[in-house]
């Protein structure tokens, strides 16, 4: 019984003891080694979780001078903590007299590092980054040198004579610099106004500028532009070179100058090290992009070939060569263009993957509307509905035809207007062609007239065909033709077709007016009534103009067209 009355009494004795040196090994790192190792040594087993969760990285700066990062918790101090705590023994270990000799122990499981036999700070295991090759002797040996240049630079910082020496270089190189900078100036102004007065000299006798395709003043602008922004970049170099000089002369700030110098020399180098890397693959895009010019160039030779008639092939005619031109050269191009992609400098960059994205997702929302047209006018065109140069009727819209492109057809009718119509709607809509009924040049006229049944058609037909022989323009050859088209309830309607040689949209117009001005000079000769628009009852007395009437006030016989 007292045995068993025993045991937790010593059990209470050794947790007590261990929670008391774990409090108390916090405050050690400031003795000796072999204090601290025991304590370590001690505490190793309650304190072995902590040791291996990973924390936040912390950086250790002294002086503007990064030592070591800090990730690991040990003894229940988080890396923020540690970064503080040993600051502060650095701080107050360099700010006494001594020799300050660095020097590294090993107390397992890590590394300490001290100061003329003094604990600084622990480098633990868990501050190992587990995505770099490193090791404690590696991260230990950095940091000590770290340590040595930062007792370096405080010695330096606490010199007069050093002091001195910086100002001395950071008021040489100012005077430098400034120099430099009026120089600059002063030979910006000389160059630019020499380049300007040559280039004047030089376009002045250019046959662009004579001819007023291009303008001198822009062209002078831009090159005025161009050599200030060459300037500028000069200033800002050398005001980059000069900063990093100044701020490298002195303890405190001589990391912040060091790291300017490491930042501008590693994009020089890492955009020189791109640029080399690229010249084999950028030459290989090179040469696919002159395989493919010297493909199209090929089918160029073939395209004018068919389309001056002297090669003549089955499935091309001359009229499609031009539209067919345009989407071979596009096709081709564009299978270059995926060839060459994967050689392209950037093209496996994120950014290069994001820009061809957002342009996939723009060509996506909106390309419904735009293949539909596209695919519209490829129908149009190889189905050979109609041609440049054609009259046609769409929708209510009539004129000759003026450009037939991928996306739409453009018209141009009587009246000189232009009407643009896109082509799905064309293709959804019926087509008339007036010009494939005609044989050779010019283009169908057709007009209706409705006349009562009181009068004979034979006459009827007789004076539309005589009314198209006075117009100008009509041929002979086909001869005009007449059809009744129906017999409706007042009147029958008859329908004149005739051929006319103009072509061109306004001399359409011309015939036309001509056609009906001639149409009703014949009826009222023989005397017979138009009934056209509409036919309610006979009037009293006969609708017609007789020939003495036809020059009334104030018309001119000059206008006769008979």
């Amino acid at each position: 019984m007292p045995t068993n009355q025993k045991l937790p009494l010593l059990t209470m004795r050794e947790h007590i003891k261990l929670l008391c040196m774990s409090l108390l090994s916090v405050f050690l790192f400031s003795l000796s080694p072999t204090s601290l190792a025991f304590t370590t040594q001690t505490t190793a087993t309650a304190t072995a979780p902590a040791l291996k969760a990973l924390n936040k990285e912390a950086h250790l700066i002294i002086l503007n001078r990064d030592i070591v990062s800090f990730r690991g918790t040990v003894l229940g101090i988080e890396p923020e903590e540690r970064v503080v705590r040993a600051q502060r023994r650095i701080t107050q270990q360099l700010s006494g007299n001594g020799p300050h000799k660095v020097s590294v122990v090993d107390m397992p499981p890590g590394k300490l590092i001290q100061i003329d036999g003094a604990g600084s700070f622990y480098i633990a295991p868990d501050d190992i980054d587990p995505y770099q090759q490193e090791t404690l002797d590696s991260i230990s040996a950095q940091a000590l040198n770290h340590i040595n240049l930062v007792i370096k630079e405080t010695q330096e910082g606490r010199s007069l004579e050093g002091m001195l020496r910086a100002s001395a270089y950071t008021g040489l190189a100012s005077l430098v610099f400034v120099s430099l900078l009026w120089l600059l100036l002063k030979a910006r102004r000389f160059v630019i106004a020499q380049t300007l007065s040559f280039a004047r000299e030089k376009l002045d006798e250019h046959q662009l500028v004579q001819a007023k395709l291009i303008r001198r003043d822009h062209i002078q602008s831009g090159l005025r532009k161009l050599l200030q922004w060459f300037s500028w970049l000069i200033i800002f170099l050398m005001t980059y070179e000069w900063l990093s000089f100044c701020l490298s002369q002195f303890p405190f700030t001589r990391p912040l100058g060091e790291q300017l110098n490491t930042y501008l020399v590693g994009i020089i180098a890492s955009i020189s090290g791109a640029m080399l890397k690229a010249i084999p693959d950028l030459f290989t895009a090179c040469v696919i992009f002159f395989l493919a010019k010297l493909v199209v160039q090929a089918f160029n030779a073939l395209f004018d070939r068919i389309e001056n008639g002297s090669l003549t092939v089955s499935w091309l005619a001359a009229d499609v060569v031009a539209p067919t031109r345009r989407i071979v050269k596009v096709a081709i191009w564009l299978f270059a263009l995926t060839m060459a992609y994967p050689y392209l400098p950037g093209s496996g960059t994120e950014a290069f993957k994001g820009v061809s994205v957002l342009v996939g997702l723009m060509i996506s929302l909106g390309a419904s509307s735009l293949i539909a047209q596209a695919a519209s006018g490829l129908i149009l065109t190889y189905s050979r509905i109609y041609r440049r140069g054609e009259f046609i009727h769409v929708n209510g819209h009539e004129g000759t035809i003026t450009d037939l492109g991928m996306f739409t057809t453009r018209l141009r009718n009587g009246m000189g207007l232009e009407i643009t119509l896109p082509n799905a709607l064309v293709l959804g809509n019926v087509t008339k062609n007036y010009s494939r009924a005609v044989e050779g040049p010019g283009f169908v006229v057709d007009t209706k007239v409705t006349i009562g049944y009181d009068t004979p058609w034979r006459q009827v037909e007789a004076m539309l065909i005589e009314a198209a022989r006075r117009t100008d323009s009509v041929l002979s050859t086909p001869a005009p033709k007449v059809f009744q088209t129906a017999l409706s309830d007042f009147y029958p309607e008859y329908l004149l077709i005739c051929q006319a040689v103009p072509g061109d949209p306004i001399p359409r117009a011309e015939v036309m007016s001509q056609l009906h001005a001639n149409i009703q000079d014949v009826f009222n000769e023989y005397n017979v009534q138009i009934m056209s628009p509409h036919y309610l009852a006979d009037p009293e007395k006969e609708k017609v103009v007789p020939k003495e009437g036809w020059f009334r006030a104030p018309a001119n016989t000059t206008i006769d067209r008979t």
